[in-house]
């Protein structure tokens, strides 16, 4: 279970909040692009505090840029060697990886966890959006996880139940498949 002292390992190791806004943007799921403008906006910042951070990530290695039209768009650099590691980093300050370890703890025979939402297009709002797809749920039991885990995580998290779920999201446990591969590449256009 996550920690405490282990939540705000992100905000120790990097001081500057624009960077995380942004590692988070990029690393909660490789899917997600942007671009300066956008960014700033989306990020209520500068677009200069924005442009410092996007060329130093860049000239990293952990993003990647491409020309668009008069636009540049940046996203993860999913083969840079330390790209599973920051996502990992990632999933902990948002709190991921202890949402899904609760949930499965005693929520019954779970099929899916899904986000939906600003955090599957990787914006940290504060209000974590989680779907959690499986049969005969312990549905009394969701309603305590929700408080313990806004509680461990200092967010407002939101669980919806359902027997299948068919849309967009992203997927952050699956029983049939390895969850790990699908976040790590984007989906193919």
């Amino acid at each position: 279970m996550l920690l405490t002292n282990e939540y705000i390992v992100l905000e120790t190791l990097i001081t500057s909040k624009t960077r995380i806004r942004i590692l988070v943007k990029f690393f909660i799921n490789a899917a997600n692009n942007g671009y300066l403008r956008g960014l700033a906006d989306e990020m209520n910042e500068s677009t200069n505090a924005i442009r410092k951070e996007l060329n130093s990530l860049t000239d990293a290695g952990y993003l990647e840029k491409e020309a668009i039209q008069n636009r540049v768009s940046y996203k993860a650099n999913i083969k840079h060697p330390l790209f599973a590691a920051l996502q990992k980093i990632v999933f902990q300050h948002i709190g991921l990886d202890s949402i899904v370890e609760m949930v499965l703890e005693r929520m019954g025979k779970v099929n899916k966890v899904i986000v939906i939402g600003d955090y599957a297009n990787g914006l940290d709002s504060g209000k974590i959006e989680i779907i959690v797809v499986g049969d005969e749920l312990n549905t009394e039991y969701i309603e305590q996880l929700a408080l313990k885990i806004e509680k461990e995580i200092k967010r407002k998290v939101q669980f919806y139940i359902t027997h299948e779920y068919i849309g967009k999201g992203l997927t952050i446990y699956n029983d049939l498949i390895d969850v790990k591969k699908s976040i790590k590449t984007p989906p193919k256009k």
